[in-house]
This record gives C-alpha cells, sequence and structure tokens, in this order.
C-alpha cells in the first residue's frame, strides 16, 4: 500500500547565521560561520568558549529564550497560513532552563517563576500560539530531538491523525550545555571543525526550526519528506557506536520508509560534530551504506555549530534549501580532511542538481535518526492513511510508595492509598547490581519498571524498541550538576550529572540493558507525557514484529519538585513512581489491549470534553464498552478538573464507578502511567473489589476500563480485551 505523502508547506528558522530562510541561504551560499565567543552569560574565571549564540531575538522577557526562538521560526513558518495546525510536535531538551538557572543561582524559589521551566512548555505554548485543538507532543531525545519529531510528525500526517502539523525542535544556550559538554572534553576551543585531521570537538550553539507538514500537496511546496528513520545504539550514554551500527540502522530505515534506493541520494547532510569518536562513527556508517560510489557530503556545524534539540530541524531545513536551490553547503570549518576517515566531503558551497537528501541527526543515549528530504514529486492521488491499532499487554508493572506491583495492587483492592516514595535502596534491590552504579533515582526507577513489565511477559526475546514519557527528568541529576556549577564558578562540573540529566538517559539505560536498538523514543509533557508517549509508540510500531517496553515514571525532589510542579507544591506527602508495560503490535492479538483513544487542547477546544464523548461513540457505546472511569485530576487545576470529569459524566451518562486515581497513587506527572497499569490488571481479573470503586463488588462482564486525564489537555487511554 502506498504512503501519504507528506509536504513542506512552509518552514522557518533561526540561528547564529541569522532569521529567516532568506539569510540562512545566503550565508550557506557565502560560507559564513556563525561561531563566536559566548556573550549570553558570565564565565568568569574562565575565557568563554566559542559558541553558535543567535544575535539577540526580538522576543518579549516574558517567556524564556527557547520559547521566543520556537515562536520566531513558528511564526515564519506559519506567515499566510489561515488555518491552524491540527498537532505540535517538537524536539526540545533545555526548555526554559536558561531562566531557571539564573533564579536558582540567586536562590529565588518562587514557583511562579518557573511556570516555563519544563520542557514540554514550548510545545505547548507554540499550540497556544496558533490555537491547534490537537496534542502538543514534545520529543526530547538529546541531539536527535528536531528529526525525531519530524519522524512523528510524518507517521501522524500518514496515520490520518492530522492534516496539517508543525513539526522542528528548539533550544536554547544554557550553563548545563555549556559546562556539560566542557566537562566531557568535548568542545574545541577554536570553533567546531567537522572532519578535520586536527578536529578536538563541537562548538555548543542555539536556534530553532519548524516546518508546517502537510498531507496535501500545497501550492509552491518547499521539499517533501520522503522517509525517516529511527535506531538505537544500546551501546553506551554518550558513546557512539564504534562501528556507527546504530547510524548506519537509521539510515537504511529512511531509506526504506522512503521508498528509494542508495543510489538515489544525491547528498548527504552529516551529522558532523567534530568530535573525533562522532566523525568516525558516521564516517564507518556512510562507507557501509555507500561502499562504492558516494554521494556529495558535508557537515553545517562548523557554521551553525550543534544546536542541539534543534540542530535535526535545522538541518532538515538546510536539506530542503538544497533541494529547492540546487545548492550543496560547504564543511566550513575543515581545513585538512581526516585521513582515516576516507571521505572528501564539499569543502566550499557549490551548485549541483540535488534532488534528495539524507540528513543524519544523532544524540546521547546512542539515539538515531535520518530524513530523506526531496524535491516535491507531482502526483494526482496520495496513498490511503496507514492503519494504527491499539497494542496488545504482554506484561506489565507498577512502583508507587505502597512497592511494586503486587504490593501497589493490594493495597488498592484494601482501599490504601499508594503515596509516597519507594526508599533508594529497596529498589537498589530490585536491579542486578552492575545496573545501579552511577544511576540516581529517576533511572533506577525506569530500569526497575522495564525490567518487571519485561519479566510479567514472560517473553524470552528482548523488547525491539523502548519508549519513555517522564514529565521532569531527571531532577537529581539536573540539581546535583547545576548545584556544583554554582558552587565552583563552572570550574569543577560532574560529567556524570551531566550524562544523566538529559530526560532520554533512563531510556537509553533500559536500551543498552535489553540490547534494544529500534527506536528509541522519550516524550516529555508534563501531566500528559505517558500518554504522548503511548502515541508514539503506536504511531511507529503498527505493523512491527517483536515487543516493545513502554514506560511511565518521575521522580521526586525536595527542592525542585515543588518549583516546577504545581500539583506537588499543594500536596503534602512527596510521591513518585511509574508505570510499564510489555506491548506488542498486532489485532489479531488476544488479551487485554492497550491504546490512545483521544487527545486534545482543552484550552483551544472549549468543547474538548463533548468531542471526547462522540470519539467513543456516544452514551449507549460508551456505557457497554467501559466498566469504570478512572479519571486524573492534577491538584493544580482541581477546580476545572472535576468540572470536566462531571461534565464528561453528564454527557455520556456514564453508570460505573469513577475513580479519582490521583488521591490514591500521589501527585506527579507519570502518575497515569500507574493508573493505567491498575486498569489492566482490573481488566484482566474481569473485575474489582468494592473498596476501590467505594461501592459493591464490580464485575466488569467483558467490559474494559477508560483513564482520562483533565486539565489544559483532554486524554483518553483505553484498556480492553480482545
Amino acid at each position: 500500500m502506498t504512503k501519504t505523502r507528506v509536504y513542506i508547506s512552509g518552514m522557518g528558522v533561526i540561528s547564529s547565521l541569522g532569521h529567516g530562510i532568506v539569510h540562512t541561504k545566503e550565508a550557506l551560499q557565502k560560507g559564513f560561520i556563525g561561531l563566536r565567543p559566548l556573550g549570553l552569560f558570565t564565565t568568569a574565571p574562565m575565557q568563554p568558549l566559542p559558541v553558535g549564540e543567535v544575535t539577540a531575538p526580538a522576543g518579549t522577557d516574558s517567556v524564556p529564550r527557547t520559547h521566543q526562538l520556537a515562536r520566531l521560526a513558528a511564526d515564519e513558518a506559519m506567515a499566510g497560513m489561515e488555518k491552524a495546525p491540527d498537532a505540535v510536535v517538537l524536539g526540545i531538551t533545555t526548555g526554559g532552563l536558561l531562566t531557571t538557572e539564573a533564579y536558582l543561582e540567586n536562590k529565588t524559589y518562587d514557583p511562579d517563576l518557573f511556570r516555563y521551566h519544563a520542557v514540554g512548555s514550548v510545545a505547548e505554548d507554540i499550540a497556544r500560539r496558533y490555537r491547534c485543538t490537537g496534542p502538543a507532543i514534545t520529543v526530547s531525545t538529546a541531539c536527535s530531538s528536531g528529526a525525531a519529531a519530524i519522524k512523528i510528525a510524518v507517521e501522524m500526517l500518514r496515520a490520518g491523525h492530522a492534516e496539517r502539523v508543525l513539526a522542528g525542535g528548539a533550544d536554547s544556550l544554557c550553563r548545563l550545555t555549556y559546562y556539560g559538554f566542557n566537562s566531557l572534553q568535548l568542545i574545541d576551543p577554536e570553533g567546531a571543525r567537522p572532519l578535520d585531521r586536527d578536529r578536538r570537538g563541537m562548538s555548543v550553539a542555539e536556534g530553532a526550526a519548524v516546518l508546517l507538514l502537510v498531507a496535501n500537496q500545497p501550492e509552491g511546496a518547499m521539499g517533501e519528506i520522503l522517509g525517516a528513520g529511527l535506531s538505537c545504539d544500546a551501546h553506551h550514554p554518550v558513546m557512539p557506536h564504534p562501528q556507527g551500527q546504530g547510524a548506519l540502522a537509521a539510515m537504511q530505515a529512511a531509506i526504506q520508509d522512503a521508498g528509494i534506493s542508495v543510489s538515489d541520494v544525491d547528498y548527504v547532510n552529516l551529522h558532523g560534530t567534530g568530535t573525533r569518536d562522532n566523525d568516525l562513527s558516521e564516517a564507518k556508517a556512510i562507507h557501509a551504506l555507500f561502499p562504492r560510489e558516494k554521494p556529495l557530503l558535508s557537515s553545517v556545524k562548523g557554521a551553525f555549530g550543534h544546536s542541539l534539540a534543534a540542530a535535526g530541524a535545522i538541518e532538515a531545513v538546510v536539506a530542503a534549501i538544497s533541494v529547492s536551490s540546487h545548492l550543496v553547503p560547504g564543511n566550513v570549518g575543515m581545513r585538512l580532511p581526516d585521513p582515516e576517515l576516507k571521505l572528501e566531503p564539499v569543502a566550499q558551497v557549490r551548485n549541483a542538481p540535488i534532488g534528495t537528501v539524507l540528513s543524519n541527526s544523532f544524540g546521547f543515549g546512542g539515539n538515531n535518526a535520518a530524513v530523506i528530504i526531496g524535491v516535491p514529486r507531482e502526483s494526482t492521488c496520495s496513498g490511503a492513511p496507514k492503519k494504527t491499532g491499539s497494542m496488545a499487554i504482554l506484561g506489565s508493572s507498577c512502583l508507587t510508595g505502597a512497592g511494586g506491583t503486587l504490593a501497589t495492587m493490594e493495597s488498592v483492592y484494601r482501599g490504601s492509598v499508594c503515596k509516597g516514595m519507594v526508599p533508594l535502596q529497596k529498589m537498589s534491590g530490585m536491579l542486578p547490581p552492575p545496573s545501579v552504579r552511577r544511576l540516581k533515582r529517576l533511572p533506577r526507577l525506569a530500569l526497575v519498571l522495564a525490567i518487571a513489565a519485561h519479566e510479567d511477559s514472560g517473553k524470552v526475546d528482548a523488547p525491539s524498541s523502548v519508549f519513555f514519557g517522564t514529565g521532569w527528568g531527571a531532577l537529581s541529576e539536573t540539581y546535583d550538576f547545576l548545584t556544583r556549577v554554582f558552587e565552583t564558578k563552572g570550574r569543577f562540573p560532574s560529567p556524570t550529572d551531566f550524562v544523566g540529566s538529559v530526560h532520554n538517559a533512563p531510556a537509553g539505560q533500559i536500551a543498552m540493558h535489553f540490547q534494544s536498538t529500534g527506536a528509541n523514543i522519550t516524550t516529555t509533557g508534563g501531566d500528559y507525557s505517558f500518554e504522548q508517549s503511548l502515541m508514539a509508540a503506536q504511531l511507529l510500531c503498527t505493523g512491527v514484529g517483536g515487543s516493545v517496553v513502554l514506560v511511565g515514571a518521575d521522580e521526586s525532589h525536595e527542592v525542585l519538585s515543588k518549583l516546577f510542579d504545581r500539583s506537588v507544591s499543594a500536596e503534602e506527602v512527596l510521591s513518585d513512581g511509574g508505570g510499564a508495560f510489555c506491548l506488542k503490535s498486532g489485532d489479531d492479538t488476544s488479551g487485554p489491549h492497550i491504546g490512545i483513544a483521544f487527545f486534545e487542547n482543552a484550552e483551544n477546544d472549549p468543547a474538548a470534553i463533548l468531542s471526547l464523548v462522540d470519539r467513543l461513540g456516544g452514551p449507549d457505546q460508551i456505557n457497554s464498552a467501559y466498566g469504570a472511569l478512572l479519571a486524573g485530576i492534577p491538584k493544580r487545576c482541581r477546580s476545572e478538573g472535576e468540572r470536566q470529569v462531571r461534565a464528561f459524566v453528564s454527557l455520556s451518562e456514564f453508570k460505573h464507578p469513577v475513580i479519582d486515581y490521583r488521591k490514591i497513587v500521589g501527585e506527579y506527572a507519570s502518575a497515569s502511567a500507574v493508573a493505567s497499569v491498575i486498569a489492566a490488571r482490573i481488566v484482566k481479573a474481569g473485575g474489582m473489589p468494592g473498596s476501590l470503586g467505594r461501592g459493591d463488588t464490580l464485575d466488569l462482564n467483558g467490559k474494559g476500563v477508560l483513564v482520562i486525564g483533565v486539565g489544559e489537555f483532554i486524554t483518553a487511554i483505553e484498556i480492553f480485551t480482545r
């Protein structure tokens, strides 16, 4: 079956080379270098290193710098567009961290000042700006985030879940990334020199790029997304696979997804960071993919710097410029090509007939993404939407203040609460000793959950892919890293804490444990992070054989949790935990299934509850399909959330038990993952005791359970038996 084709209807970019498509193209044509000494914050007593810093954006101080950059890129992409996007998918790693760092350094602890700290708040801000009524998804897979976001957006369009998606990436410079990469000795003090014989590292940068992707060919399309591929090295938290196996797998997956041959690629936009190991690993992958004649190739990071989550999106824009203008950017910064790489990069910009570009993005945790962009092809028809269904539950696990899955379910069935935090040492006892070394709370949580879900499945084979949802990421590592930076004035940052601070670090640990080399996606959208991860799993794994692991987890931190999460600040007891599933794609599998049934923006659509009722088939269908409702009402919006739940019960005429699950499990962003595991256990058992429903013992009579989330977004997860 032919795939729905995806076109670039609009795009915007801002980087160290300038603001806008026109300025970016001119800078590439002239071989400009945008690297200069850091000026955004002081680095005393050290000399500032060269970075790809954006000339002060003409934004507003009402939002942090990453948000400003994303707005400027999105405004250009949406210029002249009349219709709102159906969804927003952005790759982000820093969020409001630059602003957060200033407040923490000054010991200013007013929670109101941290309202835009969350990585997911950037996508939400863009969705609010353009009145998007669909999901706002945040992908945080380190330096591959922007490219991975484009892949997810493409699959949304192919599945018919949207007709217009704003996709891309944004990141600002901040102390954590500046000092963090320097602590790993990955910064070249002379500026990045990709593929150069004497290269010494990368240059950290900032920027944003946003593409409006559409399913129907628009007039004047700027390019076509032919395909994209994802993979994971499952090798090391930082170092790439020495033979480039993960990079090769991502490129091969992209070529297969695009339905082209290797010989169709005219130009490869290399990841090319300028670090010795990354360039060498990618070179080996290129030789394996193109064993004989190679296409034109170059890296643009000597010009832009490495803008982390924005890099893949910025380079997708570069690829679109390349096919529309027949322009091949030069590998600026390189003086003498490294003979060990055995590559001949384009040294200076040149004009050439470019029809197809392969663009690579690789990141921490072994996260690899490759995107293929081509000249828009004329076509009178597009493929039928790709079918995405629910996923079969092979195993499940949860961890709460009560303990593991059995302890949690026993507590729930007694009608007791499961609030609190499992002691770190008790968690460590659930893991193989080598796995515990150097890991702090969140990666341990995630590993415990993933291993337990896989064991519960009884499957011998390891999961091929990992999907992880977390609202706040690794708070312990972030806090410890920044505290040390502040105390030592940046002289002695902890490389271990930096590596562990990235949101996708736990997913990388899971992949290494299972040797899972398929897609490795981390989503981080506050209280809706687990739902985003489940949606990504359904989009990317439909029709894929083997099992996948889906985890939602968050840790509580005595300082940061109450600053960042208003639900936690309103709660007396600090709680954390999560839930995990071992899943398999396929409608033909019997037993319990899980799937996303609804995800809409309630802020932009006042009728979202009515839309939910309609999507689920109306009152009769809802009451016949679901025997219980688990409602997640965050404490920060409890009044509005309770109103939304009452509206759903009224409009659906729901006659079965309604359970306010956050009152049981506690307040943390990924509480819906725990609720989903509880629901799956109830469905598998065929009922639940009256203590949970605060009434008579419930027999589901074959019905499923609905888990809904309320607040700024309305979400619905359905768990049922097929």
